[in-house]
């Protein structure tokens, strides 16, 4: 089989780790160039965990370099800083898996949330990376804008009932998120004195990942309704737990049936009899799904690993149907029990 190599731009970070152990285990994506802000001799300076295991140096981004050493790019920088980088491999004519928000969204919503958008003309043709719903479209893409972790735990259990979802009524959803999806600059909100032993929301009605989840839900359900999304912090390392609450149509809507039917045959989708946990998908990418309803009203309850499912092994899998590899290919699927 041959070999595809591939560069992390943006390894520095959590993402950006777990980018660098599934690839180091993968049998065709060879590991050719990993750079970040500055030159650094090697990345054990970054991450102490690959000493005597991976001792490649960080190169200062460079499109040249890039292109000089791979045809597929990871991305996982800052929004802006993305695009800027997404624009010129894709003009160079590398593929692009990008973890940023940079093409999640369409222009005038990323305008509102984010910033003006610079790479507009590769913003149209940018596939949303949301496996399950859109994998005949990723085995075709030059660019796939990996889906935020918030908004990959609530589609995944959203989606198969758009259909019997009264759009009259807003849905609901109460996140919760392991403190490694604020990413590694320390703020007050991740200071271990303020985390530790204790949880709490942030930015309710007005997270960004809000019109990322509408925006799919429209585009991959054809659901138009409402979305309030409140995101809490909890003391964990790593993982994310939904309670999404809807109303439904009819009071009589078999949805264990429809949910069972929707992710038939989906290995990574688990539909679970009693409520999910997080330390059941921790180090994983599975997505476990539990739903109970009650006269009309549904509660959909998913759990996924934030860093994995939520960033870098959905990643991986998706780059691995951009480049006819099989899906699961060096996909992570042990969880970290006990």
């Amino acid at each position: 089989m041959r070999k595809v190599a591939v560069g992390i731009v943006g390894a520095s970070g959590y993402t950006g780790l777990e980018l660098v152990k599934i690839l180091l285990q993968h049998p065709y994506f060879e590991l050719t160039y990993i750079a970040g802000s500055e030159d650094i001799q090697s990345i054990t300076e970054i991450h102490s965990s690959l000493k005597n295991v991976f001792e490649q140096s960080i190169h200062k981004a460079c499109i040249d370099g890039a292109k000089e050493c791979c045809s597929l790019l990871f991305l996982a920088l800052p929004h802006k800083k993305a695009m800027e980088f997404a624009k010129k491999a894709l003009e160079a004519e590398m593929k692009v898996v990008d973890l940023s928000a940079d093409y999640r969204l369409n222009e005038q919503t990323y305008k509102q949330y984010y910033t003006e958008h610079i790479d507009k003309e590769h913003l149209k043709e940018a596939v949303y990376g949301l496996i399950e719903w859109q994998r005949g479209l990723i085995q075709k893409a030059r660019l796939v804008a990996n889906p935020g972790c918030y908004p990959t735990a609530s589609l995944l259990g959203l989606l198969p009932f758009t259909p019997y979802i009264d759009i009259g009524y807003p849905i609901f959803i109460d996140a919760k998120s392991g403190v490694s999806g604020a990413g590694k600059t320390l703020s007050y909100n991740t200071h271990f004195v303020n985390i530790n032993e204790n949880m709490f929301a942030y930015a309710p009605f007005s997270h960004r990942h809000e019109p990322e989840i509408y925006e799919k839900l429209c585009l991959l359900g054809d659901c138009k309704a409402q979305i309030r999304f409140v995101p809490h912090l909890v003391p964990l390392s790593r993982g994310m737990l939904i309670s999404a609450f809807v109303r439904l149509k009819a009071h009589n809507i078999d949805t264990l049936s429809l949910l069972k039917d929707c992710y038939k045959g989906e290995r990574w989708i688990r539909i679970c009899d009693s409520p999910v946990s997080v330390k059941n998908v921790a180090g994983t990418h599975f997505c476990d799904i539990y739903i109970q309803h009650k006269d009309r009203d549904l509660w959909i309850n998913v759990a996924i690993d934030n860093l994995l499912r939520g960033a870098s092994s959905q990643a991986v899998f998706n780059a691995n149907l951009m480049c006819g590899f099989d899906e699961e290919t060096a996909i992570p699927f042990v969880a970290y029990v006990p």
